[in-house]
């Protein structure tokens, strides 16, 4: 029996060192922990289950049968985090490169699959070369087996991709499909094709970093959701993103315990200017209404004139929209409005209540926008916050104007309480466009235009720019004041939260992709 149990010790000891010390002292080197390393620090102690581990690959071409490794460069299993049921798989960079095969496919798969039937998040710690080309085909079925299951889980059980080294070719597509992707800064990347094959296709010459960094992905392509400055860093972010969501579909996110007590916030009073043309910083609002420090913004550095992002008022999780007066005068344009409509989607998935704060002077204009599809990008956000069945709450800090006071969560799409501060203006447009078009003959005709198009503005404004029009019409619930909006909050999602709706029977919509 000594015999026995030293065999799989040794089995054990073998799946521990990967590709070997060597190449694991190479990837520190990188400023890489290990695949293992990574599990061990996302996951609680010692509650990891490893599936698979003594899984080799099956593969006799081009000499390859006479390099195996235990694991075949993936580690997967199961444990807790803060308590909580997650399955993980970590690619190993140590074993060829942590290039996919048939055999680590197949053990993503079983994890895959066992999360999916279980109810519970999954997380994948990508670090690989691609494709293990040795394979052919039989590795780019693999890929293909994962993305399907990546599509059977989306809306079901949340999916977390972490990318903590290279993420190329067909493998970024699994990424893609998750909820969330992290990119690590420096050490990570993604691309469909690498620089070479960009410079002999394009005769562009790039590097890895400005093809597909983590800051590339971040600010310019909305690929990456978060960045962080190394592995540990990520991890946490994992560890804190997962906080905010439920198990599964079929759950509601924890509400975590909470005493009412500074519910008054009377530093809301002094934010907006008093000049509706001056900027400030949403954020500011955001902290006003939420419990302290409990905002984790999605999406940070891409389409900054709009924010997303979780947070905790009176306990309860809740995703937040708004948007920022600071960038472009919070005007909605086709970035922004695929940032919020995606976000929104993955909160009414996971049954994430929606509150959406608004300071919107419109749709930003121009060719650029319109060639680039802004009317059905535009719509995507529309769609989604009108699919949407999560309690959902609006309030207006000052501007709403036009097509996109519909957009942001009005009434009129199903908002379920719209709150608007005494600084709102709910119009068609500003006082000084409508004016200038309502009242273009007297203007025209006055001895003073100038001090005409003032007069009008004025009185444009007095009749429009508030909101006590919309409240007459019911198209507003309430005019609060701005230092009593968390305690209108806390109230309001909990009256909301046994919320049900009846949606249509239909296979599913067809949202303006």
């Amino acid at each position: 029996m000594e015999s026995k149990i030293k065999i799989v010790q040794d089995k054990i000891a073998e799946a521990h060192l990967g590709g070997g010390k060597n190449r694991i002292a190479k990837q520190h080197s990188n400023k890489k922990l290990t695949a293992r390393e990574r599990i061990d620090y996302l996951l609680d102690e010692g509650t990891f289950e490893e599936i698979g581990m003594l899984v080799t690959h099956r593969t006799t071409d081009f000499g390859i049968e006479k390099e195996v490794y235990l694991g075949d460069g993936v580690v997967t299993g199961y444990g807790n985090i803060n308590g909580r049921l997650v399955y993980v798989f970590a690619q190993d960079f140590t074993v060829f490169g942590g290039s996919l095969s048939e055999t680590h496919a197949e053990k993503i798969c079983k994890v895959m699959d066992m999360a999916l039937k279980v109810g519970a998040p999954m997380i994948g710690l990508n670090d690989s070369g691609g494709a293990r080309i040795q394979e052919g085909v039989r590795s780019l079925g693999g890929y293909a087996d994962i993305f399907y299951r990546n599509v059977q889980s989306s809306g079901v059980i949340p999916q977390i991709s972490a990318i903590m080294g290279p993420c190329a070719g067909g493998a970024v597509y699994s990424p893609a499909m998750t909820d969330f992707t992290m990119m690590v800064e420096d050490t990570s990347y993604m691309f469909v094709t690498g620089p070479n094959v960009v410079k002999t296709v394009t005769n562009e010459t790039v590097t890895s970093e400005e093809l597909g960094g983590a800051s590339t992905h971040s600010t310019k392509s909305g690929v990456a959701h978060c960045t962080s400055a190394n592995d540990v860093e990520c991890l946490e972010d994992v560890k804190r993103l997962l906080s905010y969501l439920p198990q599964s579909n079929k759950e509601k996110p924890k509400n975590l315990a909470y005493e009412l007590n500074d519910e008054v916030r009377e530093k809301l009073l002094t934010i907006i200017p008093d000049n509706p043309n001056k900027p400030y910083d949403m954020h500011e609002v955001i902290s006003g209404i939420i419990d302290e420090d409990s905002f984790f913004e999605i999406h940070k550095n891409f389409a900054e004139n709009i924010i997303v992002g979780f947070s905790r008022i009176g306990g309860r999780s809740v995703g937040i929209i708004a948007n920022q007066p600071m960038i472009l005068a919070g005007v909605l344009d086709v970035n922004s409005s695929i940032k919020a409509a995606r976000f929104t989607r993955f909160c009414d998935c996971f049954n994430i209540p929606l509150l959406v704060l608004v300071d919107v002077p419109g749709f930003l204009p121009g060719t650029d926008q319109e060639w680039n599809g802004i009317i059905v990008h535009g719509a995507k956000l529309l769609y989604a916050l009108s699919e949407a069945t999560v309690p959902r709450v609006t309030v207006i800090t000052r501007k709403a104007y036009g097509g996109a006071y519909d957009v942001m969560n009005s009434k009129h799409i199903g908002a379920d309480m719209n709150f608007a501060w005494p600084t709102a203006e709910i119009a068609v447009m500003g006082a000084k466009g409508a004016s200038e078009i309502i009242f273009k003959k007297e203007i025209n005709e006055a001895n003073d235009p100038a001090a005409k198009l003032l007069e009008k503005e004025a009185e444009y404004a007095d009749l429009f720019a508030n909101p006590y029009t919309a409240a007459q019409r019911g198209f507003v619930d309430e005019v609060i004041l701005p230092q009593d909006t968390r305690k209108k909050l806390i109230k309001a999602f909990s009256m909301l939260e046994n919320k049900e709706s009846v949606l249509p029977k239909r296979k599913h919509g067809n949202i303006p992709l």
